[in-house]
């Protein structure tokens, strides 16, 4: 999986800060942006984070790419409906018919056995796939026969906000291993251009009591591990 960040809101953590300083502060818009100490701003977004004022966040956005994500992983991410998603069409692109354009889940992959009956059924599906275009099958029904887990790619674009629920969720252990770290390298990206921001964006056991209504019970202790291990 490929994640790169293509476009953001210049400067995010003093933007937010800005808009944090509109509402509490007598200050014009045009001294929204003037110098402030870095630990006030940060005081400041962390008491925004603590006090759940959290709609100041959606004025920075961030934009990904992703390549090598299953098909599997982008219908989960789509039901986060706070965002934007620009997503490879099968209907207009012809499909590669590469064993390795369908991802392999770790369980699989380091099942010898698993992986011959998987590998087996994608050369098969692919194999149909290229045959039902060689008979004129228009791509958009040939592609009925493909696996759920078919590579794709797209563009995904979220404010700040929602990349804060996003994380929450996505970054618990109980999540889906792929939108599992999807999620990591993106907070990762995150994180480079709004350390202030992301500070204490992850799953709810990091910085309190777990929010699933049904707890792994084996909280994540250390963020940093979570991100870079």
């Amino acid at each position: 999986m490929n994640v790169i960040l293509l476009a953001h809101t210049p400067e995010p953590d003093a933007v937010v800060a800005a808009a944090a300083r509109i509402c509490y502060r007598d200050v014009s818009a045009a001294d929204l942006l003037k110098g402030e100490e870095e630990n006030l701003s940060r005081k400041l977004i962390a008491d925004l984070f603590k006090s759940g004022h959290v709609s100041t966040f959606e004025h920075v956005s961030f934009t990904f790419g992703i390549d090598g994500l299953s098909r599997v992983a982008s219908h989960q991410l789509v039901r986060h409906r706070v965002a934007s998603f620009s997503q490879q069409s099968q209907r207009y692109v012809k499909m590669n018919y590469d064993p390795e354009a369908v991802i392999i889940p770790p369980s699989i992959q380091n099942n010898p056995e698993a992986l011959k009956i998987f590998n087996d059924a994608v050369k098969q599906s692919q194999e149909a796939y290229k045959n039902l275009i060689d008979l004129g099958i228009a791509k958009e029904d040939a592609r009925f026969i493909l696996p759920h887990g078919h590579s794709t790619r797209l563009v995904l674009t979220m404010n700040a906000r929602e990349l804060h629920h996003f994380f929450s969720l996505r970054l618990c252990s109980r999540a889906q291993w792929e939108i599992h770290e999807l999620a990591r390298k993106m907070l990762i990206l995150c994180r480079e251009k709004a350390p202030v921001l992301f500070e204490k964006a992850g799953p709810s056991c990091i910085f309190g009591k777990c929010s699933e209504a049904r707890s792994c019970g084996n909280p994540y202790k250390d963020m940093e591990a979570l991100i870079f291990d």
